[in-house]
Parts: C-alpha cells; structure tokens; sequence
C-alpha cells in the first residue's frame, strides 16, 4: 500500500519538525521518527484506527500531542494532516 502527502499536511509535518529543532536539537528527528511509525502503523492496519467523519481516520503519534488525519481510497493511504490535538479539531475538513 502507498501513501501521498495533502500538500498542506506536508508543510504542517515540515513546520513541526522545525519547531522541535528549534525547541532541543535532535528533537525534529524524533519527532519526524513517531510520524514515520504512525504511518508505518496505518500501512499495515489501516482499517484499525478511529473514525472522524465517514471516510476519515486519525492515528495517534507517540510522545507527541499530534494525530495522521488520513483516508483509505483504492489501496492508497492519502494524508489529509498532521493535526496538532491542541488546535481546531476541523480545521482540516475542506480538504480534499
């Protein structure tokens, strides 16, 4: 199974790398690493997760207050965001 970035997803993954390098070096990386095991997760058990709305899902990252929105189609895993759990739970629904 594949899996492709929403454009804005990318730059919100992008962003939150830069702050965690920012805040300790070395922390992007790990970082970047739990989002890599998230989707690594959803690869392999992509019905596993809980819904959001009818056809979206979100897996929770490890050690980090963040979640892949993501959707199933075709036997492609399509990122909708790397939402940050303390900002508007929606902001991520005109996406498409």
């Amino acid at each position: 199974m594949k899996y492709f970035f929403h454009p804005s997803a990318e730059e919100e993954l992008n962003e939150a790398i830069n702050y965690y390098n920012e805040c300790q070096d070395g922390l992007g990386l790990a970082f970047a690493k739990e989002v890599n095991r998230s989707i690594q997760n959803i690869l392999s058990y992509p019905q596993a997760w809980p819904f959001l709305s009818q056809n979206t899902r979100r897996c929770l990252a490890n050690r980090f207050p963040y979640g892949v929105i993501y959707q199933i189609s075709h036997d492609k895993i399509y990122i909708i965001a790397i939402m940050q759990l303390n900002r508007k739970p929606t902001y991520w629904e005109n996406r498409s």
